[in-house]
């Protein structure tokens, strides 16, 4: 795995996923079952675009995507309080073997273990405790950190301040990884390929 060094939402952060699929993005590609995604060759699209263009895809953010980003701070010091694990920030991380790729972890933990944490609208947090499981939306977005960064397990935290914390720990699943590694892998392929033949067209 190689590490870059950047804080999350900088405009070097933002250039450096440009044109990659990324954790947030896996799904678009595999769906939580591990069947290729209906939504995939649009995804593609956009990612062909942002190489071309050298933008970033513009996404509005929602009330609970701004105020998701005010608590994750909080959630993370509630997280390492009740588990007793130090949380390591870091920034982009990317496999070794050059594929234009990654993920961006809310945390690693030790040298095994990561964290995805989620602090959704109270409606949203209420279903996910209610269903005491791993979100079936975040399977490819967990399983791809668990993929690029090679660790064991990845706990994923759904947070309110005002109910209890969902906090379920994922091991990894080999044969969605294997099957998430080669879509992301024809993707990669996929865009690498247009984007030249289209940058000759220039």
């Amino acid at each position: 795995m190689k590490i870059l060094k950047l804080e999350q939402g900088t405009p070097e952060w933002l250039q450096a996923r440009l044109g990659c699929p990324s954790g947030s993005g896996f799904s678009k590609l595999v769906t939580s079952s591990g069947t290729p995604s209906s939504s995939a060759e649009t995804y593609i699209n956009q990612l062909i675009a942002e190489c071309i263009t050298g933008e970033s895809t513009f996404m509005q953010k929602t009330e609970w995507m701004e105020r998701g980003n005010e608590l994750e701070p909080f959630a993370r010091m509630n997280y390492e309080l009740e588990t007793d694990n130090e949380v390591t920030e870091v920034g982009f991380c990317m496999p070794d073997n050059n594929l234009r790729c990654g993920v961006s972890p809310d945390g690693l933990v030790g040298d095994v273990g990561g964290i995805e944490i989620k602090c959704p609208a109270p409606s949203t947090h209420v279903k996910y405790l209610r269903k005491g499981t791993l979100p079936a939306e975040y399977k490819a977005q967990v399983m791809g950190c668990l993929w690029i960064t090679e660790r064991e397990w990845w706990d994923f935290m759904s947070y309110h301040p005002q109910m209890p914390n969902l906090l379920i720990r994922v091991h990894r699943d080999e044969e969605y990884i294997s099957q998430l590694e080669r879509l992301v892998t024809h993707a990669c392929q996929i865009i690498e390929r247009e984007v030249a033949e289209i940058k000759e067209k220039l």
